[in-house]
């Protein structure tokens, strides 16, 4: 029941969130390696030290103070990977900045690996974000990274549940209620469409978004609920050789 709860929850987590509002009048423009950040893929390679660019251009009548720049992947509601680079410098009113430093990801091999959603910040010394933009990283890490392990306990907690349900239903123990039934089912349908998303992610198909997650999730979720609904009820026995003998004779 443990690992049918934590499905139930990563189902729930992939629910979509409240939207950052990003000022609109604060423009953040970045590049890695010279390619712009939100042209294509941002191929991140532990192996590789790359250039960060960013460019603040403040259309505010007040100063803007940046502290930090952060570079974060992350997925199904959870953040993977955070790199925080402390870069202090000020912007001031109707005016631009630039600034650049390297960027050395050696322990994102652990972290993660194949296709996530990345956002390049701007943070201010009060801890909250100035400007962002958001690209699609192309990770080059290890199946054994955190988010690979992740994947991998989803796959044995979703084998596990749908052993458990279909074990039930071969020996008759289901639940008498329709509804309880399929309720029985629905966890191993959340954890199949999880499975989905993170296999399409690894092996850089689609990359986890909203638009991607929720219709795995809830298709694979519904399926497995309605499979659960029509399952017979565990009180029903299938005619014997005996009974249809007694038929027979009986006629």
């Amino acid at each position: 029941m443990a690992g049918a709860g934590l499905l139930l929850w990563c189902g729930i987590m992939l629910l979509p969130s409240a939207a950052f509002a990003q000022d609109g009048s604060v423009i953040l423009e970045a590049d890695v390696d010279g390619r712009p950040v939100g042209v294509g893929n941002l191929v991140l390679d532990p192996s590789q030290t790359a250039k960060v660019s960013v460019t603040v251009r403040n259309n505010t009548n007040t100063l803007q103070r940046v502290k930090t720049v952060r570079i974060s992947g992350t997925a199904l509601a959870l953040t993977f990977f955070a790199y925080d680079t402390t870069v202090p410098f000020d912007v001031p009113a109707k005016s631009s900045e630039t600034r650049s430093f390297p960027l050395e990801p050696t322990d994102l091999g652990s972290q993660a690996i194949g296709l996530l959603p990345v956002t390049v910040e701007v943070i201010d010394v009060q801890r909250e974000s100035i400007a962002s933009v958001e690209t699609t990283g192309d990770v080059r890490g290890s199946l054994w990274s955190v988010y690979g392990a992740f994947g991998l306990g989803v796959l044995v907690l979703t084998a596990l549940s749908w052993a458990g349900a279909l074990i039930a239903l071969a020996r008759r123990r289901l639940p008498a209620n329709r509804w309880q039934r399929a309720m029985r089912f629905l966890p191993a349908g959340i954890g199949t469409g999880l499975i989905a998303v993170i296999s399409l992610s690894v092996l850089r198909l689609v990359a986890p978004s909203p638009t991607a997650e929720i219709p795995f999730i809830i298709g694979a979720a519904a399926a497995a609920f309605v499979l659960g609904y029509v399952t017979p009820h565990p009180g029903e026995k299938p005619p014997s050789s005996m009974d249809a003998d007694t038929v027979r004779i009986q006629r």
